[in-house]
């Protein structure tokens, strides 16, 4: 009976071993920071509704983007074994050639300052524009608009320049028409084939760029002279999360018919807080 009883411990043990090990670990991310929100993408099936909303349309969102955003389309958007897949598809719909599709954490998720992080891998061939930016909610209530609002770009790629991942801010001032963003560029070697994690550091008075927890580029209010007003410096109000992969475009460019379905793959999404 004791030698049974033995057996029985062990493969417990074992078992659990297993489950935990399974299991994502999410650590803090220093001692002054907590986690106060993620998702984990551990339920199969569309994002959860709790989470996140889905943008739709296909209007090419001011850049002449050339896919239609679909909701709730689990050909576009789905939850597998751990991971959030965005994908874009070769398929017409309405007047797009493209489908695809956009998620944001609009009135579910309102932040300000604090350290957001995702961990993905990208996908790869010309035309693709996957992104994990964010907008304030005063360009949805309608009381901003673009640029003067302010835009956080924590991760861009652009498939005609492979490897080589893009932070930017946007203001009135300082965007992307005018050719003075704030930006920071740099080539890597291995985005399509592993997971890697791109994080914004966020305070009332500087926004810095991580990729796997070493830091890339820092802007402080004021910087260089800038100006400090909200032309300057938009963000010190709620914004909110998107994630979208979406193709050609201004900047996207030439779309290779060879790339699809292409697929952002999501492991997931963390945001932490000072406690």
């Amino acid at each position: 009976m004791r030698l049974f009883k033995t057996i029985l411990v062990s493969a417990f043990l074992v078992l659990l071993s297993a489950c935990q090990s399974s299991q994502k670990t999410i650590a803090p991310k220093t001692d002054n920071y907590q986690l106060v929100w993620s998702d984990e993408f551990d339920i199969d099936g569309l994002p959860q509704s709790s989470h996140w909303t889905f943008e739709e349309g296909g209007h090419g969102w001011g850049n002449n983007e050339k896919q239609y955003y679909l909701a709730n389309s689990l050909e576009n958007a789905y939850v597998k074994d751990g991971k959030l897949h965005i994908v874009a598809l070769s398929k017409k719909y309405q007047d797009n050639s493209y489908t695809s599709a956009k998620l944001t954490t609009y009135q579910k998720l309102p932040l300000q300052y604090g350290k957001i992080e995702m961990r993905a891998q990208l996908p790869k061939g010309k035309g693709t524009w996957p992104a994990f930016w964010m907008l304030p909610e005063s360009i949805q209530t309608g009381t901003e608009n673009w640029p003067a609002c302010g835009e956080i770009d924590i991760m861009e790629h652009v498939g005609k320049d492979p490897n080589v991942v893009h932070h930017s801010l946007h203001t009135d001032l300082y965007n992307h028409i005018k050719g003075t963003q704030i930006t920071y560029f740099e080539k890597y070697d291995d985005l399509f084939e592993t997971f890697h994690t791109y994080e914004v550091e966020w305070t009332e008075t500087s926004i810095a760029f991580y990729i796997d927890g070493i830091k890339k580029y820092e802007a402080f209010k004021g910087q260089d002279g800038k100006d400090t007003t909200n032309a300057g410096w938009p963000f010190d109000k709620p914004y909110y999360i998107i994630l979208n992969l979406a193709i050609g475009g201004n900047w996207g460019g030439e779309i290779d018919p060879s790339i699809f379905p292409a697929d952002f793959v999501i492991d997931y999404v963390r945001v932490y807080q000072i406690k």
